[in-house]
């Protein structure tokens, strides 16, 4: 089961407020933290001093803390990759490497006495995975991570995205990716547009990038990059992560009727396995509520995105709910009853066939 995480910047705030967010998170089921100590200037007794009470505190709570270091940082503190000892006395449950070595160090860093694990950079499109697992890893202590971008335009796109996780996929090790809290107000570094792995997830609500990311397929835990998400923002990232199924947001139309709202809305959909190019069928909803009347009303032509019920003008389709994939003419049987919410629109690529999922009224 994968697990949510929060990011944490001790040094770019107080130990009330990282406490008071480590509570919210522990609130609604969060188990990992990042912090980063690649920003750090000083010696190794005053790092320590900076970030031993928050991780402390963290690890009271049993979430996992990660921290993300570079090897000019092993430099400055005068660690060694044969020798961990620094983070295991920091109370780190791994670390996360932004730069790598040459491989051999990363494998032979995963067989370290403490078992911290090693989390590596997923992004870069290279054979860096590749050339670790070559050195006989442990592979129990790898783990995967995705950057996050705090400048606007400069996140992954969605094809590099699915080429560099389906590299540690292959691999079966557990992978990570970071979305963007439209509330937080800061990250790692002074300039930040906002913190995320995907650049078309930087203006999406949360819940839609948690969606998008457990629809691929390829990610297993999520990270909220910047600091602080609202409370409203961890419950919806929640609830929208432990979902026994994925939902889709739509706009209902203005003269929706009850009945069509039950069909909606009361009912788990399945996308029918023998599927058509211009519309995802939801059919057993025509089984269920076949003595319900179903009136012909806002038959207008059809977008991609909508959401349709056949009305009972189409004799055994009536009551079947349906969602256009493309442009359809209208031919006065079909009832036009609502809309993907547009910043939703595009996960409709992301159902298969087969699969099930709920629609909920957008807010």
């Amino acid at each position: 089961m994968g697990k949510l995480g929060i990011s944490l910047y001790p040094e770019r705030s107080t130990f009330a407020k990282d406490k008071a967010y480590l509570d919210l998170a522990y609130k609604y089921g969060f188990k990992r933290v990042f912090t980063s100590l690649l920003q750090i200037k000083g010696e190794k007794e005053k790092v320590l001093a900076d970030f031993k009470r928050v991780v402390d505190y963290a690890n009271s709570l049993n979430m996992e803390v990660m921290v993300d270091i570079n090897p000019s940082l092993f430099t400055q503190l005068g660690i060694s990759y044969d020798d961990l000892s620094f983070f295991n006395e920091l109370g780190a449950d791994g670390i996360r490497l932004d730069l790598g070595f040459t491989g051999a160090e990363e494998a032979q860093m995963t067989r370290n006495p403490y078992q911290l694990k090693i989390e590596i950079n997923m992004s870069s499109g290279t054979n860096y995975v590749d050339n670790i697992m070559s050195y006989s890893p442990n592979t129990a202590n790898l783990l995967g991570s995705h950057n996050f971008y705090p400048h606007r335009y400069t996140g992954l796109g969605y094809d590099h995205f699915v080429y560099c996780s389906k590299k540690f996929r292959h691999y079966n090790l557990n992978t990570m990716a970071f979305v963007n809290s439209q509330a937080a107000t800061f990250g790692p570094w002074p300039t930040q547009d906002g913190l995320c792995t995907l650049e078309e997830h930087r203006n999406l609500a949360i819940e839609t990038q948690v969606k998008h990311l457990l629809l691929t397929g390829l990610i297993d835990d999520i990270t909220i990059a910047n600091a602080y998400a609202s409370e409203d923002e961890l419950k919806a990232m929640a609830e929208t992560f432990n979902a026994l199924y994925p939902t889709l947001q739509i706009e209902v139309a203005s003269d929706i009727t009850e009945d069509e709202r039950i069909c909606l809305f009361d009912h788990l959909h399945n996308y029918r396995g023998d599927a058509s190019e211009y519309l995802l069928r939801s059919t057993m909803t025509r089984v269920y509520y076949k003595d319900k009347p179903f009136p012909a009303h806002n038959t207008k032509d059809i977008k991609r995105g909508d959401v349709l019920i056949d009305n009972a003008g189409y004799g055994q389709y009536k009551g079947e709910t349906q969602i256009a994939l493309q442009a359809m003419e209208n031919d006065g049987r079909v009832n036009v009853v609502g809309r993907i919410s547009e910043k939703e629109l595009f996960l409709l690529r992301f159902l298969k066939p087969w699969s099930s999922f709920r629609l909920i009224e957008s807010k």
